[in-house]
């Protein structure tokens, strides 16, 4: 199965194993639990998707990887404990709490969650010494005297052993003990996880085109050559930082995270003809809708490849706007919201709205909420800066009622380079699958289609249509004005 089939199993597997009776015990006791075994190559998100689950259920998360553990710091390390039996007193070996369970209870405290998850990675890589005590924690979920908690299901992940030479087999009856899932790479689903977590642009667009390339992994008399989704996304975030400080993007950073020379190269030279294209078409003329004739029978002319491109490049260059727009709409919502509930702006209320924002944004890993909770900061830290200068409350809410007024104007542009977009592959593609690709990348792309969904385009619902795609009338007949913000 792919990797977001395999999530949803985990998910409903830790949804499970987590319901309790009417007297509030588990249905299945943690020992009679089997631990979930998930199997695949390396690289395709066996761990980003456990986590994501936990944060999604809102439980713990503790994950170790257990290729660096010996048999002490899984165990416990042991000690001399006097006991006594039958009247006489024995020496008796006792073991500390393992660090793996310790950290599962240091979790609980910080977090306040009775139930969680405990992550196991590399399971089936363990060395010797260690290896029996494992599979009696996979059994037993104890490591010496001690148990993992109620409420924490074990998830292990692992390769299969053409990718790992140290891999050991499980025979059948440790495997009828486990709930084992095997994930496949598939580029359609990492794309969608991809377009959320705002792979940049070029990596894509690239496999878009080459999505063969997504993930390989081959033998050469040189050793082994492999891609794996990991490396294009840490590519991805490299890229992002490396073009912000103008610093060279070639092939000698590309193979240090593409590690298969073939491939490499290939991605080298498409980063650079994708950077041409960008300046040969004039994006920005596109989007202004005075792209001339010349730019037009160029994309006419184009191959596949070279429109696919083009497309990725508009849809970027949307995608980023409509990102910006959507984000000072929603402050702006939620500060206008917030003062209207004042009595009076005064400098206490504001600072005090500040450091609520700021508090926000250290609760939370997610970008969206994140952006939200730095935009209301810095919009409270601008308001306050105007009052120490001497501005008054109705100066204040000038201000804002002109930050709204801009706001509408940007969204007027906006609108405007949409409609320019699709006319532009009106005249030179036509309704072929080229527009079939503009609606498709429009629809999953979260800012542009939240824009779209909350502003309209009549060119996009028309072509939405006609390629049957969801009709969206109803939503269009029910759509309100997102700019008729609060009376300030």
């Amino acid at each position: 199965m792919h990797i977001q089939e395999a999530k949803n199993q985990i998910r409903n597997a830790v949804i499970a194993y987590g319901t309790k009776d009417a007297h509030g015990r588990l249905r299945i006791s943690t020992e009679k639990q089997r631990p979930i075994f998930l199997v695949g190559a390396p690289g395709i998100g066996k761990t980003a998707i456990v986590e994501q689950i936990a944060s999604e259920l809102n439980i713990g998360f503790v994950s170790y990887a257990m290729t660096h553990h010996t048999r002490q710091s899984a165990l416990g390390l042991p000690f001399i404990e006097k006991k006594e039996y039958g009247g006489k007193t024995y020496s008796v070996s006792e073991y500390t709490m393992s660090e793996i369970i310790a950290s599962v209870y240091e979790q609980m405290e910080e977090t306040h969650c009775e139930m969680g998850i405990l992550f196991l990675d590399e399971i089936n890589c363990v060395s010797e010494t260690l290896a029996p005590m494992m599979l009696q924690f996979l059994q037993y979920k104890t490591f010496g005297r001690h148990k993992v908690p109620e409420g924490w299901i074990v998830v292990t992940a692992g390769n299969p052993p053409e990718y790992n030479d140290s891999v050991r087999e499980y025979d059948i009856a440790m495997l009828d003990r486990m709930k084992k899932i095997e994930v496949e790479p598939d580029f359609e689903v990492w794309k969608s996880f991809a377009v959320k977590n705002h792979v940049h642009p070029v990596v894509l667009s690239y496999l878009d085109i080459r999505n063969q390339y997504f993930y390989r992994v081959t033998t050469t008399v040189d050793g082994m050559s492999f891609v794996t989704a990991r490396g294009w996304d840490d590519l991805s975030q490299m890229i992002f930082l490396y073009e912000e400080n103008n610093l060279a993007v070639n092939y000698d950073l590309i193979s240090q995270y593409v590690q298969d020379e073939e491939i490499a190269r290939d991605f080298a030279n498409y980063y650079d003809l994708y950077h041409k294209y960008e300046s040969d078409y004039r994006i920005n003329e596109i989007l202004a809708g005075s792209a001339g004739s010349e730019i037009v029978q160029r994309a006419k002319d184009a191959k596949f490849d070279e429109r696919l491109s083009l497309i990725s490049l508009l849809i970027s260059s949307l995608e980023d706007s409509t990102a910006s727009l959507n984000l000072n709409e929603n402050c702006l919502r939620t500060v206008l919201k917030e003062i209207k509930a004042m009595d009076a702006l005064t400098e206490e209320e504001l600072q005090a709205k500040k450091e609520l924002w700021h508090r926000k944004s250290e609760l939370t890993d997610a970008k969206e909420h994140v952006d939200l909770a730095f935009a209301c900061e810095d919009l409270y830290t601008e308001l306050l800066t105007m009052m120490k200068k001497g501005k008054d409350e109705t100066q204040l809410r000038e201000a804002l009622r002109e930050k709204v007024m801009a706001l509408k104007n940007d969204t007027v542009f906006l609108q405007d380079s949409l409609a320019n977009v699709f006319a532009f592959f009106e005249e030179a593609f036509g309704s072929g699958q080229e527009m079939l690709i503009l609606v498709s990348e429009l629809t999953v792309r979260p800012a542009a289609s939240s824009f779209i969904y909350s502003h309209g385009c009549d060119k996009y619902y028309e072509y939405n249509r006609q390629l049957l795609f969801a009709d969206r009338d109803s939503a269009l007949n029910e759509r309100i004005d997102a700019l008729d913000l609060l009376e300030i």
